[in-house]
């Protein structure tokens, strides 16, 4: 919100009390952060997320799938796309949101983290449409710090992987059921 308020010229509480009405019309909201200290240096400042990727992509100007392709957003949306699912896949299950996502100060991040009683299931987001090992980066040093052998990388490819290293790789049309995993 400090970001935005210096771009767009006004005070802090304008810009929370916009952010605050968009919250109210569900037109967006906010992605909490896990901040269960595994260390002191956790960024503690919520995501925002649009509920509707339509309306994000017609904000940034984008008309048509062809200018979304090499849109430098592209995977911004993409990531906004697939946490708006998996937080309606939850609600629809009658089932509390129970999702945040993780980051420290350094640049280590977990897109998705879904609490099921006391465990926490790490979810990284990639739109490309090719597995790299840097895909992995993020729940694997999440797997170091919480000693959890789980996780899932939902990308915009069309093949299903299981990883020895317990992650397993989905592509985004087959990630129904996933917060039942």
């Amino acid at each position: 919100m400090h970001n935005l308020a210096i771009e767009t010229g006004v005070d802090n509480k304008t810009v929370a009390s916009w952010i605050g009405i968009l919250e109210t019309s569900y037109i967006l909201f906010r992605l909490n952060p896990h901040h269960t200290n595994f260390n002191k240096r956790v960024v503690k400042m919520p995501k925002i997320y649009f509920y509707d990727t339509g309306l994000a992509a017609s904000l940034l100007g984008i008309e048509n799938a062809g200018q979304l392709t090499y849109h430098p957003f592209r995977g911004n949306l993409f990531e906004n796309l697939i946490v708006v699912e998996l937080l309606k896949q939850r609600l629809n299950l009658g089932e509390r949101s129970n999702i945040s996502f993780w980051r420290d100060n350094v640049g280590h991040e977990v897109d998705v983290l879904m609490q099921n009683g006391n465990l926490l299931t790490p979810v990284e987001v990639k739109s490309g449409q090719t597995v790299t090992d840097e895909y992995f980066n993020g729940i694997e040093f999440w797997q170091k710090l919480s000693a959890n052998s789980k996780g899932y990388i939902i990308y915009g490819g069309y093949e299903k992987q299981k990883r020895s290293n317990g992650i397993e790789v989905l592509p985004f049309y087959s990630m129904d059921g996933l917060n039942n995993k």
